[in-house]
């Protein structure tokens, strides 16, 4: 089969197009006929050894994390059947033509394969941090990059439970971030003054996606450190405050379930490009820079 690999550390340079075995799955296993893989900076952050603590890659390896597609061979014990569409996790690396799956749920046939390839890692990771911050109904919540990845599926999530939201974005996403139920406040300098003007109460909590320094005027703002939480900036570590990053804990089906719950109540996902599997290092450039507008896949078939 196709697949990217990654033989050792460094640019997008050394993402390589090579023809692989096709991975068998073991028992409870299912493969995967891949239709889209998801791309997010996690894989980048891999590819360049940033998350290697120094040590050299000792095998080659297939990156990614989120799939879809449909289940093309299934190990003895497999819950899922031939010819199931599904989406979740991945278990070797879905950048390829077939790939074993981790953590995987049927996809409903009405949402597409880009959408269901989006959930996985952005909706696990607003729904955890909307679970440590424990917000309710009737509370007032900031978050910081209400028009990103996480910040949009946190939004709808929250304020579809009740919670009032304010949300912080570019100018020219402010428009976007109202669309989704939020008050929207533009980021950068003066942020917290302008969230003081349109807020009607105290703060309750504070949702950071975006990495922008926010987090001293965030703990200011809401009076007190607690119920302040970061999944992008490591300054927290400084300034005793939450962050929280995801793992393969996170990795259930019920948390699949959940997801596709809030989905099917009408949340919005935003999709940016989607990239040839030849040109995954293109996409994982993309995605370094910042700024991709929308979910990034790879259209595998």
């Amino acid at each position: 089969m196709r697949a990217i690999t990654l033989a050792e550390y460094g640019g997008p340079e050394v993402l390589q197009l090579n023809d692989v075995p096709v991975p068998e799955p073991g028992p409870g296993q299912v493969r995967v006929a891949v239709r889209r893989a998801g791309v997010n900076p996690i894989d980048w952050k891999i590819r360049s050894g940033a998350m290697a603590g120094g040590a050299a890659l000792e095998k080659p390896q297939i990156p990614g994390l989120e799939v879809s597609g449909v289940v093309d061979a299934a190990g003895d014990g497999a819950e899922l059947s031939v010819g199931d569409e599904v989406f979740g996790w991945s278990a070797t690396g879905p950048y390829a033509e077939f790939a074993l799956g981790g953590t995987l749920i049927r996809k409903p046939a009405d949402l597409s394969w880009d959408d269901a390839v989006a959930l996985p890692v952005a909706g696990e990771t607003a729904l955890r941090v909307l679970r440590l911050l424990d917000v309710k109904a009737g509370e007032l919540l900031v978050i910081h990059g209400a028009s990103g990845a996480v910040g949009r599926l946190a939004t709808q999530i929250a304020v579809a439970r009740g919670v009032t939201v304010i949300g912080s974005a570019g100018q020219r996403n402010l428009d976007e971030v109202k669309e989704l139920g939020a008050i929207p406040v533009r980021y950068g300098d003066g942020w917290a003054e302008r969230v003081r003007e349109v807020a009607d109460r105290p703060v309750d909590a504070v949702f950071d996606t975006s990495g922008h320094g926010v987090l001293p005027e965030s703990v200011e703002l809401r009076g007190s450190a607690d119920r302040v939480v970061t999944i992008a900036d490591a300054a927290a570590f400084e300034l005793g405050l939450p962050f929280s990053s995801g793992g393969q804990e996170g990795q259930t089906t019920e948390v699949l379930h959940e997801i596709l719950s809030q989905v099917r109540g009408g949340l919005r996902i935003a999709q940016g490009k989607s990239y040839p599997l030849a040109e995954a290092a293109a996409a994982q450039e993309e995605s370094q820079g910042g700024h991709p507008g929308g979910k990034l896949t790879i259209a595998v078939s």
